[in-house]
């Protein structure tokens, strides 16, 4: 039994760097940004907020992955010589779908920021928030290359490519999708789910702490 042959790692979480190399380990837990984005941002959200903006952004994440699998097997474009250290070679490499799911992760909570729905406390905690993903997501982008996961044209065809799918996703959710809302949230599934939509607040987090308050001070009274 030929037994090396027959082992295969978890592609998600598998990421190789160079003993001793400091700045590849930073950058290869860098690499695993979207799987903490994936498993701890939006299923946390579904489980603790269930808000239609953050439900239908994860649904956008996910056509995005599964476009990027189609133009991968699609085109076929080998990763660099590199990926016979990383055991990466089974994978094809155009485009990076890490760079594809980093920008259009930025793009979108961009745009919602220039909309003003989620968390805002004002304009100038919207900058910082927004240049905190775009630095991640160039970050991202440079430690596909940086570990030989990636060649510079697959990265960067990954980040135009999220950025295109990730406005064009965030012009269909609140262009065309945005007046159903109130229709799924009146639904049976919806309120059994318990589904929201509240990116018509100015303020979310000063509006749910005003009310959390008075229910409180109501309980009280009672």
């Amino acid at each position: 039994m030929d037994l090396p042959q027959q082992l295969k790692a978890v592609t998600l979480t598998h990421v190789r760097y160079r003993r001793g190399d400091h700045l590849g380990h930073f950058l290869a837990w860098i690499s695993l940004v979207p799987v903490f984005i994936s498993l701890g941002g939006f299923v946390s959200h579904f489980l603790f907020r269930r808000e239609l903006q953050g439900i239908f952004f994860g649904i956008g994440l996910v056509i995005s992955q599964f476009i990027n699998e189609f133009i991968k097997t699609s085109v076929e474009q080998a990763r660099p010589e590199t990926c016979t250290l990383l055991e990466a070679c089974d994978s094809h490499g155009w485009p990076s779908s890490h760079s594809q799911f980093m920008f259009f992760f930025a793009t979108y909570f961009s745009l919602m920021g220039c909309k003003g729905i989620g968390f805002w406390f004002g304009l100038k905690s919207r900058w910082i928030l927004n240049l905190l993903h775009w630095c991640l997501a160039i970050v991202t982008m440079y430690s596909r290359v940086y570990l030989g996961y990636h060649t510079v044209a697959q990265v960067f065809a990954g980040a135009a490519l999220g950025g295109i799918v990730g406005a064009s996703w965030f012009w269909v959710v609140n262009s065309v999708l945005y007046p159903y809302f109130p229709v799924i949230e009146e639904s049976a599934l919806g309120r059994m789910l318990c589904v929201k939509d509240t990116s018509h607040i100015p303020d979310v987090l000063k509006f749910e702490y005003d009310n959390a308050r008075a229910a409180r001070n109501n309980t009280k009274s009672d």
